[in-house]
């Protein structure tokens, strides 16, 4: 065979959709001149082919998004399925408008030529329009919306809902709405301008008193304490019971824990002579007792107001004999819960209320009912509050001295110590008498008197094992 058959037979070179021209535009672009048809050609194919196959995924995903059109993003997950970068600045949204370029004179053969058109600015008028304003990012911050059921007054809440100032209450009702205490009126003085200032400031938060509420709140107190005829114990218990359980009284606490501070104070001042003052304490101090019970209630901030009625009953000098006992153990209970139920949260109450308690029962010249609330005080405190005051702080010998004089109304308290003690260790179910004469017992008895005294050291004599606990403290 000649050499011409050999050339005439070789097959021609097939071009399809993707020309090799367009190759050699790309290679032209990168500075690559010397490309040969064959490889051009070879280029080609091998795109077309990479162009049908993005297609044909691009196209199962049109299908499966049960669309007849296919978009942009089938493209581009196309190109990820294929593991091949995707396209960027071609979205549906905003497709790119492509034009075609006219044929320069010397460039006939080139072919088409298509380009993006920019878009034109016209300086003049982006000068003549007015500047917008960028917005301030997005941000938050936290402010109270309210506390204790009060709104405060600052500019992130809505104002509160405007009252008529002349508008009068009916009588019962705690406070004007507005207010969260009555005001006080302006007193002469030379500090007058201070007083006002911290009135002002006392009156910066503000609420709102709802009519039912106001209702409540009188019906209340008269069940409580009516002010003519003889109480109901029905209503009492129901009064109590709703304090202990309700909710939604938050708004009205501030008022309960006034009227429970001003009327201990008022019934201490006018002086407890008959039972029926006695009463009344006891009344307050079942109030406090409620409100601590509430578990929906918020007690802790007023915590300051609500221990001074309790220590004022507790300690006071001047309760009836009949009552009195029965009065400081009820103070003394709920002084415990109060103690019980915050001490975990104010670590350092405890010790701030048992220091309290041993200035009252330490102090020279305090009466022996002072003393003997003192007492049943630091019993509800705990077990050390007691050995710190009986034992270590000496109270006992204090007592055990008054008593030995004599003195009136130290019997009572006589009774307290001896509870005191029990406290610390129980007595035994069958007491056996220290011993004199044991050297071991005597060390005991020696160690009784300077402890305790004379007084209580012989009353622990005669129960060796509750003498040696009380002793030790009550650490077993």
């Amino acid at each position: 065979m000649s050499k011409q058959n050999i050339k005439a037979r070789a097959p021609t070179q097939l071009t399809g959709i993707y020309k090799a021209d367009s190759i050699r535009d790309v290679a032209e672009s990168l500075n690559i001149t010397n490309l040969s048809d064959n490889v051009a050609s070879a280029l080609a194919s091998d795109v077309e082919y990479r162009i049908h196959q993005v297609v044909e995924e691009a196209a199962k995903f049109m299908r499966h998004a049960r669309r007849t059109t296919m978009t942009t993003a089938d493209i581009d997950n196309a190109l990820r399925v294929l593991n091949i970068e995707p396209l960027y600045g071609h979205t549906p949204h905003n497709p790119p408008t492509f034009r075609r370029a006219l044929p320069f004179p010397n460039l006939q053969s080139a072919g088409s030529v298509y380009f993006v058109e920019d878009e034109e600015i016209d300086f003049d008028r982006v000068i003549r329009e007015e500047k917008l304003t960028l917005p301030k990012g997005v941000s938050w911050t936290a402010h109270w919306l309210a506390v204790e059921g009060v709104q405060p007054l600052i500019p992130e809440n809505p104002p509160a809902i405007p009252r008529d100032p002349d508008q009068d209450l009916k009588p019962g009702s705690p406070a004007r709405p507005g207010t969260i205490f009555p005001p006080t009126p302006p007193s002469d003085g030379p500090h007058q301008a201070a007083k006002k200032a911290a009135q002002q400031q006392q009156q910066l938060v503000k609420q709102v008193l709802s009519r039912e509420l106001q209702l409540y709140y009188t019906r209340l107190t008269s069940a409580l304490l009516p002010t003519s005829g003889t109480a109901d114990p029905a209503k009492r218990t129901a009064a109590l019971a709703s304090l202990r359980h309700d909710a939604g009284l938050q708004a009205l606490l501030p008022y309960i824990v006034r009227w429970v501070g001003e009327g201990v104070v008022a019934a201490l001042r006018g002086g407890v002579q008959t039972e029926a003052d006695a009463r009344v304490l006891e009344v307050f101090l079942d109030v406090i007792g409620a409100l601590l019970d509430n578990p929906t209630l918020f007690v802790e901030p007023y915590l300051h107001q609500l221990l001074p009625p309790l220590l004022s009953v507790l300690l006071h000098s001047a309760l009836p004999p009949a009552q009195s006992t029965h009065l400081r153990t009820a103070a003394a209970q709920t002084l415990a819960h109060l103690l019980t139920t915050y001490a975990t949260t104010y670590p350092s109450l405890p010790p701030r209320v048992m220091k309290t308690l041993l200035l009252a029962l330490l102090a020279q010249g305090r009466s022996a009912g002072t003393r003997e609330g003192a007492v049943r005080g630091l019993v509800g405190v705990g077990r050390e509050a007691v050995r710190k005051g009986l034992l270590e702080g000496g109270g006992a010998r204090v007592v055990g001295a008054e008593c030995a004089e004599g003195r009136e109304g130290t019997w009572s308290i006589v009774d307290a110590v001896m509870d005191a003690l029990r406290v610390l260790s129980p007595p035994s179910a069958q007491p056996m008498p220290l011993n004199p004469a044991n050297e071991e017992d005597a060390r005991a008895v020696a160690q009784l008197r300077d402890q305790l005294g004379d007084f209580f050291a012989q009353r622990l004599m005669d129960d060796a094992a509750w003498a040696r606990g009380v002793l030790s403290g009550g650490e077993s």
